[in-house]
């Protein structure tokens, strides 16, 4: 009997799978638990639909964030922060500066994405990674000045 998982089962397979088990294991365990439906020709035609459009969206996002990282890789954003004589900063310049700055130039970047070896404590000029998502990431410079 084919069946369609609803959720993970261990030792059978992933949400989603469709799975050929034996009629009572199917029936008794799985359907009646709710772990999985008896697949129709309807359910899996259903199956195949959405997972088309999840492969499309998907498509779309990345697209679109492929974009934004073309778009801005190798632009120099300024951060402004207090500053000592000697250009020492008070604090640090961490990855929420960096995405406020990001913001004011009209780029909305989660500060998770931004990745920072260390908060960065001297005026001058940085190179920075934005990691978007796997496979996807670029390089910014941040020109961290003292504000007045």
């Amino acid at each position: 009997m084919k069946v369609i998982l609803l959720q993970d089962v261990k030792g059978q397979g992933k949400k989603g799978d469709v799975l050929d088990v034996n009629d009572g294991f199917a029936r008794n365990y799985l359907v009646k638990k709710g772990y999985a439906e008896v697949a129709t020709a309807a359910k899996l035609n259903d199956m195949k639909m959405k997972k088309e459009s999840n492969d499309f969206h998907k498509a779309e996002e990345l697209a679109a964030t492929k974009a934004l990282a073309a778009e801005i890789k190798g632009k120099t954003f300024e951060v402004k922060i207090r500053a000592g004589l000697k250009g020492k900063v008070y604090g640090a310049v961490t990855a929420q500066n960096i995405a406020d700055a990001l913001s004011a130039a009209g780029y909305d970047i989660d500060k998770k994405k931004i990745v920072l070896d260390q908060p960065i404590k001297l005026i001058g000029d940085y190179p920075i990674d934005i990691k978007f998502m796997e496979g996807v990431q670029t390089k910014i410079i941040i020109s961290v000045v003292a504000a007045e």
